[in-house]
Formats: structure tokens, sequence, C-alpha cells
């Protein structure tokens, strides 16, 4: 793909013009969520899958098992070695690439499936160093190849109907935003391999799914190593790299408990692992300062016993809403200095995408808005265009991982968060969700 490719006018990929080619779509990586993502591609007639790479034959099995339940013809494989999707990239069958593989597998393979011409789609977050980040945008501007982070959380029927009232201007000039990623995620990131999920407290090689590979960045890491769920909504909601732009931030960590305490729990005081020692505070807390004036705080919190929570608040200079209560204020609107339940509000301002195709993402996962994540992605593959989230996202939204780092490391000092655009977010427009 040519590099004049890249610098086409941006036509958002669910509003492009179908044509009727194919989008041949190719996948590294069918764990749990990469076969979700497969499952969701049976609902798109124009996409076919047409190669998948895993390094698990039992993955490989179950997924070609998915396809011809579904009526497709099986996948060509690759997997035997792990470096095996490059040689699966050589094909010229493939137009789009689904990436779902452990974190820092995303940069390698994104690069390389970039570099052969094809677009990349990788499973959040995108990056796991600075220098990723920039390795993704590099990559696109001298290829022209496109990569969208898969971040769902943009879709979430919610998050879009607050979208579409910031758009309005429901809540005036927006001024501060709190998001986050509040999971307890100890059962994840320790497991017996027995089961899915099963409750034990081993990892590395004796672990189940993510918890071969995840608890290890709790061990090596202390930051937010997970903010894109919460802060790529709120970033579209302020155009971030299109009229704004991150400009520094500061992090600070709690001391970390939860994950040796459920060793002990679940293992026993005696077990090799509870004398494992965790970087990863329990609580991190980031503050980002934005070009137009923003304030946005996330909080990274996934080894505390808790509900779920991405903590979101959207708060302008005429009222603010609240995920946490279902809750919205309207200044001159809400009865005066009380909160209002916001299923009014969510119906009156329901984006136009779920208006229109709620009932076909409601079999998808996570509420449906997997469903959104991945048409707009494999829409793009089919109309050749620029996906609506895009490399510049992928690379700023994972970059806080790596800079909260730094700052804690650093006392919490303020660390500038690099213009990965290069100055041209100060002319590119919107397009997320029009």
């Amino acid at each position: 793909m040519a590099l004049g490719g890249s610098l086409a006018p941006e036509l958002l990929a669910q509003n492009a013009e179908r044509t009727n080619q194919k989008a041949r779509i190719a996948f590294i990586g069918v764990g749990l969520r990469g076969r979700n993502h497969v499952q969701n591609t049976f609902d798109f007639p124009f996409a076919e899958i047409t190669a998948i790479c895993d390094i698990d034959p039992s993955a490989v099995a179950i997924t070609q098992k998915m396809l011809r339940d579904a009526g497709k013809k099986e996948a060509a494989v690759y997997g035997k070695t792990p470096r095996d999707y490059e040689n699966m990239l050589l094909r010229d069958d493939i137009d789009g690439v689904v990436i779902a593989t452990p974190w820092e597998w995303h940069v390698p393979m994104a690069v390389a499936t970039m570099k052969a011409g094809k677009y990349a789609g990788v499973e959040v977050s995108a990056t796991v160093t600075l220098q990723e980040s920039w390795d993704l945008v590099n990559t696109f501007e001298k290829t022209g190849s496109h990569c969208m982070i898969l971040e769902n959380v943009c879709y979430r029927r919610d998050v879009m109907a607050v979208l579409n009232m910031v758009r309005k201007n429901l809540f005036g000039e927006l001024t501060h935003l709190q998001c986050g990623y509040q999971h307890d995620l100890r059962f994840v990131k320790f497991n017996d391999g027995k089961q899915p999920y099963g409750g034990g407290v081993e990892f590395g090689e004796k672990g189940f799914s993510e918890a071969k590979w995840r608890t290890q960045h709790s061990i090596d890491r202390n930051g937010d190593l997970y903010p894109t769920h919460g802060l790529g909504p709120v970033a579209e909601m302020i155009n971030i790299n299109r009229g704004n732009q991150f400009l520094y931030l500061t992090s600070m960590a709690s001391k970390g408990l939860g994950l040796h305490n459920y060793i002990v729990e679940k293992g026993g005081k005696d077990h090799p692992n509870a004398k494992v020692k965790f970087k990863l505070g329990d609580i991190v807390q980031t503050m980002i300062k934005c070009a137009n004036g923003e304030t946005i705080l996330i909080t990274h919190d996934t080894n505390s016993p808790r509900p779920y929570s991405l903590g979101f608040r959207v708060q302008g200079d005429q009222g603010l809403w609240m995920d946490d209560g279902n809750q919205i204020y309207v200044d001159k609107k809400s009865p005066h200095d009380r909160w209002e339940a916001d299923k009014a509000y969510m119906d009156a301002y329901d984006h136009p995408f779920w208006q229109k195709d709620g009932a076909l993402a409601a079999g998808a996962g996570h509420g449906g808005m997997d469903y959104f994540v991945l048409r707009d992605f494999l829409t793009a593959v089919q109309t050749k265009t620029a996906p609506p989230i895009d490399v510049y996202d992928a690379a700023a939204w994972s970059a806080i991982s790596p800079i909260s780092e730094m700052s804690i490391a650093r006392g919490s000092e303020p660390v500038a968060i690099p213009d990965f655009t290069r100055g041209k977010w100060k002319t590119r427009k919107p397009v997320f969700g029009l």
C-alpha cells in the first residue's frame, strides 16, 4: 500500500460506500479473546476468514470447529513456531489481520502486518513501551498501512449516548473527566490450570490463558497497566489527536497487597508464590493535562476485592454524568442540587449506531460493543478507508502505561506525553461515531 493512500481524506469506515469486495481476514491468536472476534466475524457476510495463527493446537482445533459449525471453510493454519505469523503474512489472500495475543507481541505483530501491506487490528493495550508507540506510528507513516486499536468500550451504548450529549453541548464546555479500569482480576492472574479461571494461584507456565503472561507484568511493573478501556472513550469526547492533545501526566501508586493476600488465602502462606514480590501498587491514579485545558483522572485497580466499574465521570461547566449509580446533573434542568437517574437522557440521546443496529449487536460480546468495534475494522478493510480509531490513538492511549511508570519511578514527577501526530492534531477533524 502506497504512502499516498494514508494521506487521502479520512473517510469514516462505517459510512464509506460498500464495495462487492470481500474483506479477507486472518487472526493471530485464537485463544479466548481471539475466538470471540472469530465468532463475531460470522455476523458480517462481506468478511471471510482465510488464515489463523496460534502456537496452541487446541485453540486452533476449536477455531476450525467453529468455522465448520458456521458452514465456513476451514482456515489455513500457522503456528509451528512463535514467529510463524511472518509466514502467514506472506499470503496474498489476506487484507486485514486481527491480533489478540499477549501484550508484548502486539507491536511486533502489528508492525509486521503493516509492512506486509495489510490492515492491523490490535487488541488493547496496543503497546507496552514508549518506543513501541513510536514504532506503530513510524511504520504507518512509512507504509501507509492502517492500524486500529480494537478499543471496544468506545462503542458501549451508554458511552456513545454520552458522546452524543457532549457533542450536543448538554454539559457545556468540558473541564474534567474521570475513567479507569476497576475490576477484580485476581482470579484471572492466578489459576490452577485445571479449568478456566478455576481459582488457583499458579501463573506463568503453570497458569491458564492470561495467567501464563499477564501476571508477570504485575511483578515487573508499577504503573497503569491497562488504561485504554477508560481513556479511549473520554479521549474521543474531548477530541484527542483531532483538535486536542495530551500534554503531560503525573501518577501515584498505593502499596500493593492484593495479589500476595490472594495467594495466601487460596494457596496458603507456604505456597511458593507467596514469596513472590509484586511491584504493582493496588491502586494507581494518573492525572493528565490536555492542550485545551481539560484534566483526566485515570484509576487502575485490578488486584482488590471490588465490584466492576470503569468509573466514568464527564463534567462540563453546565453539568456532569457519572456511570457509577447512573447519575446525571444538568444545570437549570435537573432539580437543584440533586442527581437524576440518567435513563431518560440515555433514551433521548441514544447514539444512531445503536438506534440502527442495536438488535444486530445484541448477540455480540460485552453487551454488543464488540459488534461495533469489529464492524468498523472490517468495513475499513473492505472499503480501504482509514479506521475511525487509528494508529495515533493506539500510540497515545497505550503510551499512558509506560509514561505512568516513569512518573511513579521519579516520585510522581510530571512527565511529558509525546505528540505522536507531530502537530497534525491541530488540523485533524473528529471522525469517531459520526
